[in-house]
């Protein structure tokens, strides 16, 4: 079995995920079944347009929330919570507490 090194790890959001195996559609002609599953589950669920979607994670990124990490950003860019109930059942599953004002910042940012 071949030895894979992975370059750089990055979390991308369901549309940069499309956009990227569109990239990889191009270039080899067909995707393999686990990529055309990916790519199935990604158009099905993925929000938004890639254009918002980059000025949203800006706009997140802005916030300076020290403990918004970039996983936690493109999360909430993929489920894009609309009131702070929501928000945070998202953030139940993660080792991640926010104050209420910072909450309050990150809805006021996805709306």
């Amino acid at each position: 079995m071949s030895h894979i090194n992975i370059l750089e790890e990055k979390p991308l959001t369901l549309i940069e995920v499309s956009e990227e195996l569109g990239k990889v559609k191009k270039r080899d002609e067909t995707l393999s079944p686990r990529s055309l599953k990916v790519e199935e589950y990604a158009h099905k669920f993925k929000v938004g347009e890639l254009v918002v979607v980059q000025d949203l994670r800006q706009k997140l990124q802005a916030l300076d929330i020290l403990r918004l990490k970039e996983k936690h950003i493109v999360k909430l860019l993929d489920l894009m919570p609309e009131d702070l109930e929501s928000l945070k059942i998202i953030f139940a599953g993660e080792d991640l507490t926010l104050k209420q004002e910072d909450l309050q910042k990150v809805l006021e940012c996805l709306r």
